[in-house]
């Protein structure tokens, strides 16, 4: 230390327990203040210099880059905006290391025959998978006059989002539920799925507020048989509102053949791996309506009996 209290670079150095090279480094960016130079042109520094080395340090630590600790150190209340910018970001990489650890044990884990099967699907997908491929099917199936409100409503109720913390089989489960929304049949031919009534010739607001309600009883457990009571009559009232018609024993019939044209291939199988990505105890909108037009099915079969 010189006579008027203040550091070499390398006496800063020791201090702080760095390298000469980084103080010169974060003097260079203007991270350092200079108290002064000594005749030789040599910088010097003060306490004050040992105080914001060490909170760079510390910054530094927290794996924050160069621009970040500049903002911290010019505004104080920027800490907060940083650190909540930087943990969004170790949340990201954490959930892709979640999906990328569950991925590679769903490989390793299964028998040799089964691996190409497996490697195809996860190649088509990023890990962790967005949600776009499973949205733009639902919008191909949705009623093209339906009101965004019911759309957005419908989406997220039909869209699973991604696991925070997959398991492999739930891995797998998107990854299968991704090519299958992606499968190019789905344009054409017998692949396509099937809209819930015959395209203009009903009301799809009205049927979709209907058997959001019908949905919202039946999750309830309001009539846990179903095959009796409110929730199958709001699901039956649903159909036969959209279709200007009365709820009879006649429609009831019509309805279960509608039923069973449009609850096609595709969508049952959408259904049957989508039901393991919901959340524990969340209602599978899917699994409500299966089981309404189950109940309606027994009832008209045992009513004709």
């Amino acid at each position: 230390m010189t006579d008027d209290g203040l550091w070499s670079i390398g006496e800063l150095a020791a201090r702080a327990g760095v390298t000469v090279k980084t103080v010169r480094h974060y003097s260079d960016r203007g991270l350092l203040p200079e108290a002064a130079r000594s005749g030789g042109g040599h910088r010097r520094y003060g306490p004050q210099a040992l105080d914001r080395l060490r909170l760079i340090r510390s910054l530094r630590s927290l794996d924050l880059g160069v621009p970040e600790v500049r903002r911290v150190i010019e505004r104080d209340e920027a800490l907060e905006e940083v650190l909540a910018a930087r943990l969004r970001e170790v949340g990201s990489q954490l959930a892709v290391l979640r999906w990328r650890e569950a991925a590679l044990r769903l490989v390793q884990d299964c028998a040799a025959g089964e691996r190409a099967e497996r490697l195809r699907l996860l190649g088509a997908v990023s890990l962790p998978p967005d949600s776009g491929a499973l949205v733009r099917f639902w919008r191909r199936v949705l009623p093209a006059r339906l009101p965004a409100r019911l759309v957005t409503t419908v989406l997220d109720s039909v869209v699973p989002p991604p696991p925070a913390d997959p398991t492999p089989p739930q891995v797998l489960a998107f990854a299968r539920l991704h090519g299958l929304v992606s499968d190019p049949r789905l344009d054409s031919g017998e692949f396509r799925p099937a809209p819930p009534l015959p395209a203009g010739e009903y009301r799809p607001t009205v049927l979709y507020e209907g058997l959001a309600e019908a949905y919202a009883l039946a999750a309830r457990g309001v009539d846990e048989a179903l095959g009796e009571g409110e929730a199958l009559d709001c699901f039956v009232a649903a159909y036969a509102a959209a279709l200007g018609t009365a709820d009879t024993p006649a429609f009831r019939r019509r309805l279960v053949g509608l039923l069973a044209r449009s609850d096609g291939p595709v969508v049952h199988r959408y259904w049957k791996l989508a039901a393991g990505l919901f959340a524990p105890g969340e209602p599978v909108l899917g699994a409500l309506h299966h089981h309404l037009s189950v109940a309606l099915h027994a009832q008209v079969g045992s009513r004709a009996g």
